[in-house]
């Protein structure tokens, strides 16, 4: 269904904003108090009713049932005969019923729906209206809802209904929708359908599990990740706390600046202390960023193959100093890393994140030796960053705001509102950029940009739109055109993943090529100008929709090609990637869109994301694409979304479509060369065993070149929401991306796993889990001080026989405890307690608190 324009609605006289039911003629465009008294004082909440009712509309298979309650002020402002007005809001389901008396549901685009009165409907002060949403699929979590529910009229501003913004939590520092209303009966929200055997995670079950995995002994080294080798070694302490000096062979100060400020992190600054002498020796016999570390008596020896290994000696000296409070027990240390490409991928468009957040990211990943930072720059809901030739591309693409003619902004997407302002908008300047790329490359990391295309397109369609009218406007058609993304005569219906019939690239037109040409001009520009050559581009290439069957621009190609338009996807990457191969730049793309090319017609250089789920066939799509010589990285979701929960239960973020939970455990248990062998630990996403096997075995000598983090931010709406949905998981995946664990089994080609398989040995997992979790107290403590705010585990807890029992994840974390209409008291071992008793733990630095837990 093509967008349609809001339509004029006229009104009985007691219809939506009448005063009491006794006066006709609609809010004037003046009356912008009334407007606004109006979204201030409408009441909303927002309630998801049932995951798996029984009667669901005709012709859906899976249904869930959310209510909005709208309750009227007991004073409305005046209303007219031939004005209009709406409710909009976002709901990332497909939608299809609106149950009501009195509004009727329309569908904008994207996930963007509105509400409009029904013809001779009346709306009576004081009175509360039901409005039943049936959605496709489920709402398992609360991030599901989105805020910033918001009004239009005729001749007024949007306003956001009040009821619907979003706070922050004074406890957890995380955004909190208030009118979202909690979701507590387990029979009918917590499982998906009748065959989702997936359990909300009580505080009962998480005492339980957190102590099956057995106590976390003390270390000795708490460096991460794990090291290839370290030891303890005889003699006094090296004692750090006067400062090192470092003195350099093979390389300059510029190369460690930025590491030593990990060192003065843990309180360890440049000065006449304890010598630190680095060299660099190609010559040495070491593997790219591999390095020895060695500190006694003597001072502190490093010797490393790069800049970049001697930059990880320094960040494991770091927490080992910060472990040891400054006074270091003397140990050696043989590192070097399992992959050459540890990765974190950032979702700027769907919600843009600061250059400070960036900032801080990229201090955090050298801490724990990750080296590819991908941003993900453009996608149907935003562009985040500035090309010069194409200023629209942030003038429009980069705010989301309410003009139906999408000449300004993009229409809001993702609870975005109406104003054009807030955290889901922005973007990098190119100043900014160039700073982002000049502090990665300071510490080692190449960034990686991504503006994905064809599909999830819509920003840059819809402000290059922009720019063709503004020229238009000025007469000058033949400019107007030159970056016009739309075919006028393109006549092809579809509709995207993601709802959009307007989000994907006619690939058959000269204008698209241009575009992609300007603007990797000017990012390849940009990183000259930070120092760092732009080296690999990512093109997205994923989930492209049914576009292009009835462009006439498309027909000749078809003709010409042999192709029909369902291959023109794979024509398009094949085009650009020997494009960019020209340029001397590395194509990178997800692998769905990747694998329907002909790996005959791709250079030679290509890097694929797997981004599919274990249960859905990653493992053929990896081993398959690895045979054609691929650089492989495993992006696979039930592992490295880190957009995904934590746990399953309502309270935690996240879409959970690949994997109802993603905890810190699930993610260093990851068994990355032996895809298939993972099926004997985690279970698929209905919580039930699946067998996975190896249908398409990797060929003898190909390997998997790395690992990478995704954050998505669909439902990631602040700066604290990113770290709190990346740590300390990112450290659990760096963990698996560096080192390889002894208890993953060798790759056999053409076997099975299933779950509880004996080849997998879990005890061993636990064991190197608890060594894991032991060195994670330190860690956390240097995340307060770069200021991530991290995930603060909710505590395991239970009330037997009037005692109260609690644990932590981690351990030395401070767990506290209170009575209602109490006080927070330390919790130091059981104790005993009356009635409803909440409990939560406290981050290192105490100065934030997990979400609280109720025990009945």
């Amino acid at each position: 269904m093509k967008h349609k324009p809001q339509r004029a609605w006229s009104v009985s006289a007691c219809a939506l904003l009448l005063s009491a039911c006794a006066t006709t003629g609609l809010a004037q465009s003046s009356d912008q108090q009334a407007f606004d008294a109006f979204a201030q004082d409408l009441g909303l909440e927002y309630a998801t009713i049932d995951n798996h009712p029984d009667d669901c509309p005709e012709g859906i298979d899976g249904c869930f049932l959310t209510e909005v309650t709208l309750t009227m002020p007991e004073r409305l402002p005046a209303a007219a005969d031939d004005g209009d007005f709406a409710i909009y809001f976002s709901f990332v389901n497909r939608l299809p019923l609106v149950e009501s008396d009195v509004f009727r549901g329309e569908f904008v685009n994207g996930d963007l729906q509105r509400l409009t009165l029904k013809d001779d409907a009346t709306l009576v002060p004081g009175k509360r209206y039901v409005v039943k949403l049936w959605g496709q699929g489920a709402h398992a979590s609360r991030a599901f809802a989105m805020p910033n529910f918001y009004m239009a009229g005729k001749g007024v501003e949007a306003r956001v209904i009040d009821a619907t913004r979003p706070g922050i939590d004074p406890q957890t520092g995380l955004e909190t929708l208030l009118f979202v209303k909690p979701m507590t009966d387990a029979a009918k929200l917590q499982a998906k359908s009748a065959d989702d055997l997936t359990v909300w995670q009580t505080p009962q079950a998480a005492l339980d599990n957190f102590a099956g995995r057995g106590p976390s002994a003390t270390p000795d080294i708490a460096i991460l990740p794990t090291p290839l080798h370290a030891q303890v070694l005889p003699g006094a302490r090296v004692d750090l706390r006067q400062g090192i000096r470092p003195v350099l062979v093979g390389l300059s100060p510029s190369d460690i600046d930025a590491a030593l400020s990990m060192l003065a992190l843990a309180g360890v600054r440049e000065g006449k202390g304890t010598a630190l002498n680095i060299r660099v020796d190609p010559k040495a016999g070491l593997e790219a960023e591999s390095y020895h570390l060695t500190a006694n008596g003597g001072g502190i020896e490093v010797v490393a193959a790069d800049a970049a290994g001697a930059n990880h000696a320094i960040a494991s000296l770091a927490q080992q100093a910060a472990f040891d409070k400054g006074l270091v027990r003397p140990f050696t240390v043989t590192d070097a890393p399992r992959y050459g490409f540890r990765g974190l991928h950032i979702d700027l468009a769907r919600n843009f994140h600061s250059k400070a957040e960036l900032l801080k990211l990229i201090d955090a990943m050298a801490l724990y030796k990750l080296n590819k930072l991908h941003l993900h720059l453009a996608d149907d809901e935003g562009w985040r960053l500035e090309i010069a030739a194409l200023p629209e591309l942030t003038e429009v693409g980069s705010k989301r705001c309410h003009d139906p003619e999408e000449r300004t902004c993009l229409l809001p997407q993702l609870g975005a509102g109406p104003e054009g302002t807030g955290g889901g908008n922005g973007y990098l300047t190119q100043a900014d950029y160039i700073d982002v790329v000049e502090a990665a490359t300071a510490r080692q990391i190449e960034v990686i940009p991504s503006l994905d295309m064809p599909g999830h397109s819509r920003a840059a369609i819809v402000s290059m739109e922009a720019r063709y009218d503004r020229l238009m406007a000025g007469g000058r058609k033949e400019e107007a055109e030159r970056y016009r993304l739309v075919e006028p005569g393109d006549t092809t219906q579809y509709r995207s993943i993601q709802n959009y019939d307007d989000n994907t690239l006619n690939v058959c037109i000269d204008q698209t090529y241009r575009f992609l040409d300007t603007a990797v001009e000017e990012l390849q520009a940009m990183h000259v100008a930070a120092g760092a050559p732009l080296k690999t581009f990512h093109i997205g290439a994923d989930e492209t929709a049914g576009a292009w069957s009835q462009s006439p621009a498309c027909k000749p190609l078809m003709e010409a090609t042999g192709r029909t338009a369902q291959q023109l996807g794979a024509y398009f990457i094949e085009r650009v990637s020997n494009d960019l191969a020209r340029r001397g730049l590395k194509v990178a793309g997800w692998s769905d869109g990747l694998g329907h090319t002909d790996p005959a017609a791709m250079p030679a250089s290509v890097q694929t994301n797997i981004w599919g789920t274990l249960f859905t066939g990653a493992v053929s799509e990896t081993h398959v694409q690895a045979n054609h010589g691929w650089d492989v990285v495993l992006s696979i979701p039930d592992f490295a979304y880190l957009d995904m929960p934590y746990v399953p239960h309502p309270q935690e973020g996240g879409y959970d479509w690949a994997s109802r939970s993603v905890d810190t455990r699930q993610v260093f248990g990851f068994m990355t060369d032996n895809l298939p062998a993972n099926a004997a630990s985690i279970k698929n996403t209905l919580a039930r065993p699946q067998t996975i096997e190896d249908p398409e075995p990797r060929d003898a000598g190909r390997t998997i070149a790395g690992v990478q983090a995704q954050l998505w931010s669909e439902t990631t709406r602040t700066d604290a929401g990113v770290d709190y949905q990346l740590f300390p998981r990112l450290i659990a995946l760096a963990e698996r991306a560096w080192h390889r664990p002894e208890w993953e089994p060798a790759y056999q080609p053409g076997q099975s796993y299933s779950f509880d398989d004996s080849r997998v040995d879990k005890q061993a997992i636990d064991a190197d889990w608890d060594a894991f979790a032991g060195r994670m107290p330190v860690q956390f403590s240097l995340l307060d001080k770069l200021g991530v705010a991290y995930r603060i585990t909710p505590p395991g807890a239970r009330i037997v026989d009037g005692e109260l029992e609690a644990n932590s994840e981690y351990p030395g974390q401070t767990i506290e405890y209170r009575l209602p209409g109490g006080d927070w008291q330390a919790y130091a071992g059981p104790v005993a307690v009356n009635g409803a008793v909440e409990v939560r733990a406290r981050s290192a630095d105490g100065q934030r608190a997990s979400r609280t837990v109720t025990m009945p």
